[in-house]
This record gives structure tokens, C-alpha cells and sequence, in this order.
């Protein structure tokens, strides 16, 4: 995802790639920093729509939380 962000990052919105495997199988706590090192990484500038690689549907509802919670607390854009 750095290097699509570096290619693309000026031109087109890039989203995605939080691991279905990790929405699935990890903590809350794993999902959370996975999403947060993905905003810090891509967000940069705007451009980025957090969201899963592939679908989320059979991922823990406490992780599809613990992404949403990623999204509010470091996704927000400071003027």
C-alpha cells in the first residue's frame, strides 16, 4: 500500500488492504494497529478510504469494531 500511495497517491484514491486473514483470525488490539500504521502510511494528504482487502464478512464483530474505531481515532484529518 506505501508504494501504490507513493505511485498514485497523487492522482487516484486508493483503499483496502486490511487483511480479511486478520479481520478473521487476530485480536482486536492486532486489527487496530494494523489499521492505524495503514492510515499513518496512506492517509497522508488525503486519498485513502480505510477498508478490507478483500470482503469482511466472516471477520470477529469485535474487529470489524476495532477497524472502525482505527477509522475515528486516526483517521481524521486536522486542518
Amino acid at each position: 500500500m506505501a508504494k501504490a500511495k507513493q505511485v498514485l497517491g497523487n492522482n487516484c484514491c486508493i483503499a483496502g488492504n486490511v487483511p480479511t486473514s486478520l479481520m478473521a483470525t487476530g485480536t482486536p488490539k492486532a486489527v487496530k494497529e494494523y489499521c492505524k500504521k495503514l492510515i499513518e502510511t496512506c492517509g497522508k494528504g488525503g486519498g485513502y478510504i480505510l477498508a478490507g482487502g478483500a470482503q469482511v464478512d466472516n471477520g470477529k464483530p469485535e474487529n470489524i469494531r476495532a477497524m472502525l474505531e482505527a477509522a475515528f481515532e486516526y483517521g481524521v484529518y486536522k486542518k
